[in-house]
């Protein structure tokens, strides 16, 4: 999944101090490929893990290693000695327990399930050709003065609509930034920044939302089996993050990274200039996208009915409530309407979507791509369950949280070190669902145990999950947006690339750090409806 080696060599006509800078950051670059490299697939990784998890918990319940179980008395799988011990599955019960339950460990992760009925949904408003018309009349229509906060903001949003921000709005931006008489690379650096370093943040609930919080709620449950983490939690500090990343990537763009690129050369490029074109909004997609427009008014207002009237169907029946309502519980199925219709009634208007088969086409090809997806949460899956058989997690987490009390690391400054942590292991393994699979199990307890929710912590996580995705070659799309750029400078190397892109990294990563302490620390916002901040057992 890691980008392809691209030749790195300085390009012509740049300054000295340029060639040392890029020289640098191809050396970095190099270190972090070599190592990135050296990991297996993440696949193989994760079933890697699966055999270690059985040999160490062989070799930690040969010893019988335990520690002090810091829940209450009569809390829920609480042992009658206080203590947690390390489950063995080495042995002939271990055995029966890894067969009879391999099918049900991948069948019952929570991720799945939610994520593909969400993308079924996408996939409707994506082969209808409804999110690209609607990104294409969003930046296509932007003022000169408003283009670089459009792009920008364009890219947040394109998250919904897997791999959309990628393929159609960073192509397109450079090209309108070249239409406009500034420089290429610069739009394409803008929408970079907002589709991949503005990752997490978004004003809808998307297939991450899901994804993530199922993840997470398995491993709060090595604390307290009863948590319950929704794909709603993170929405409120998200939702708002969506505005400080799009005014943080459109200063970024047009004070430091535009200045440094300067006047651009049309003699660099590798392609004919003269014959690119964009392709605006036909009259039709205009009807369609006022149709969808409106059945998404009508949506609204139907489940406006049904959660905000006092005894609305959809509230919490024993306590009147939104908190805990089906509502929230059942937020994927929304998501899943609110893309299926909307894309089907605009496939209706233009004509993409005429017959049952066209959805039903739509639904299977975003299914297709998600073969890969699969097959590693089938491994991802048993990992997390042989984690939490063994107890292995929360011996760790038990001990690392000992750890952060005795040098006194409890209080919010462990979140900067638990962001710059994520950053850095984004560098070397890029899927967000592989890298908290592997680090949830461990901090999200760990840090549950020192007195945060694992709501706040995922929130947290998503920061260093985006910020770095901008300079690491191990991104799936970094060759993608490598082969745009180098169709606007010749022999553009993966230092050059990274050197554009690391000022929004450094950016978003202060703004959005001091960001998430002053909502959760100094304003006691909740990340989400219901969400905790504090958590206490």
């Amino acid at each position: 999944m890691s980008a392809n080696k691209c030749d790195s060599g300085s390009p012509p006509n740049t300054k000295p101090e340029q060639i040392a800078q890029s020289g640098a950051f191809v050396r970095f670059l190099n270190v972090v490929e070599r190592l990135g490299n050296l990991l297996p697939h993440p696949i193989t990784l994760f079933a890697m893990f699966c055999l270690a998890v059985i040999a160490i918990s062989g070799i930690a319940g040969y010893f019988e290693l335990t520690v002090i179980d810091p829940r209450p008395e009569g809390a829920s799988g609480r042992s009658a000695d206080g203590m947690i011990h390390v489950v063995s599955l080495m042995n002939a019960e271990g055995l029966r327990m890894i067969v009879s339950n391999l099918v049900t460990n991948f069948t019952g992760f929570t991720p799945l399930g939610t994520v593909l009925v969400a993308l079924l949904g996408v996939g409707i408003a994506e082969r209808s050709g409804l999110l690209s018309a609607a990104m294409r009349t969003l930046v296509m229509g932007a003022s000169k003065r408003l283009v670089t906060l459009t792009i920008v903001f364009a890219g947040i949003v394109s998250n919904t609509a897997s791999e959309l921000g990628y393929v159609v709005l960073i192509p397109m931006a450079a090209m309108i930034f070249h239409s406009l008489g500034r420089h290429p690379l610069a739009g394409l650096a803008a929408a970079f920044a907002g589709v991949s370093g503005g990752y997490s943040a978004n004003l809808l609930l998307g297939t991450v939302d899901p994804l993530l919080s199922g993840i997470t709620e398995a491993a709060a449950q090595m604390i307290d089996p009863d948590y319950l983490v929704g794909p709603e939690v993170n929405w409120y500090f998200m939702f708002v993050s969506t505005f400080l990343i799009t005014t943080l990537g459109a200063i970024v763009t047009e004070k430091i990274v535009e200045p440094k690129l300067g006047k651009y050369d049309a003699s660099e490029a590798s392609i004919n200039l003269d014959e690119q074109k964009m392709d605006g909004v036909t009259a039709q997609e205009k009807r369609g996208l006022k149709a969808a427009g409106l059945s998404i008014l009508l949506l609204g207002g139907v489940l406006a009915l049904t959660i905000i009237p006092e005894g609305a169907p959809l509230r919490n029946p024993d306590t009147g409530l939104v908190a805990g309502s089906p509502f929230l519980k059942g937020i994927v199925a929304f998501i899943f309407i609110c893309f299926a219709i909307p894309g089907l009634v605009y496939g209706k208007v233009v004509g993409t979507m005429k017959k049952d088969k066209d959805v039903i086409d739509a639904m299977s090809h975003s299914m297709s791509t998600m073969g890969m997806y699969i097959v590693l949460v089938f491994f991802a899956s048993q990992f997390v369950a042989f984690f939490k058989w063994t107890n292995l997690g929360a011996v760790l987490a038990v001990t690392g949280a000992d750890a952060l009390n005795a040098i006194g690391l409890t209080g919010p400054l462990v979140f900067v070190l638990f962001i710059m942590m994520c950053g850095f292991i984004n560098l070397m393994l890029g899927s967000a669902s592989a890298q908290w699979a592997v680090t949830a199990p461990i901090f999200v307890p760990m840090l549950m145990l020192v007195g945060y929710a694992p709501e706040t912590i995922q929130a947290a996580y998503r920061i260093g999950d985006s910020v770095t995705n901008l300079i690491t070659p191990m991104m799936s799309y970094f060759g993608l947006i490598l082969a745009v750029a180098s169709q606007y400078k010749k022999n553009l190397g993966i230092g050059t690339l990274v050197a554009t892109m690391l000022p929004y990294s450094i950016v978003f990563f202060i703004g959005w750090t001091c960001f998430f302490f002053l909502w959760v620390f100094v304003f006691g916002l909740p990340v989400g409806p219901g969400a905790a901040t504090y958590y206490t057992p």
